[in-house]
């Protein structure tokens, strides 16, 4: 069946300023980007614990739960990857229209595809963070056994190995997370945010 013609948007009748203003804080997407083994999850998790303690609200969407359930039907072909990524796009947007500072932990390759998603959001609102770490230190640490598998064939389209990783052109964050501690890179998101009146 094709795309309905019959649909209008419904205006909600508490807005997302009255949100921000009953939270105490703004709400905005952090959009952690990179390599696999790079640190995506575990840094967006280590920020989500950290504003949970400080009273912020907040939630962590990551790339892996995210296929385990709404995104289970797309493969990782190009056109499913494209897909994957615009539609975790709409879901951190819905998570920003309620209020809430969303983490959202995928590779997302591709600069279009980034942003696509940019553009769904007001100005400030999407925080594009970019986990720089050598493809060797990501191949080292491997947590899933990955690159293994996408060495010997097992895995096509691997990004980093027989799929390219494009680099972020201008982010608002760079974690060397190669470098650079758990605690040290959640320290400088927090004052990216703070600095931004966003907290």
């Amino acid at each position: 069946m094709g795309k309905s013609n019959h649909l209008t948007w419904h205006q909600s009748t508490i807005t997302k300023t009255d949100r921000h203003q009953k939270n105490g804080h703004k709400s905005c997407v952090l959009w952690f980007t990179g390599l696999s083994g790079s640190g995506k999850s575990t840094l967006a998790n280590a920020v989500d614990q950290a504003l949970f303690k400080e009273g912020f609200r907040s939630y962590v969407l990551d790339g892996d739960n995210i296929r385990h359930g709404l995104n289970k039907d797309l493969s990782f072909g190009v056109s499913d990857r494209k897909e994957n990524i615009r539609r975790i796009g709409e879901v951190a947007k819905l998570f920003v229209d309620s209020g809430q500072i969303v983490s959202s932990a995928f590779i997302s390759p591709f600069l279009e595809d980034r942003a696509q998603v940019r553009n769904m959001f007001e100005n400030g609102e999407f925080i594009e963070i970019f986990l720089n770490c050598p493809i060797q230190i990501c191949e080292d640490r491997d947590p899933k056994g990955l690159y293994r598998k996408a060495r010997i064939g097992e895995i096509p389209e691997f990004t980093g190995i027989s799929s390219p990783y494009e680099i972020p052109d201008n982010p608002e964050i760079i974690i060397e997370t190669g470098r650079m501690s758990i605690e040290e890179s959640v320290k400088e998101i927090l004052n990216y945010l703070k600095e931004r009146k966003i907290l």
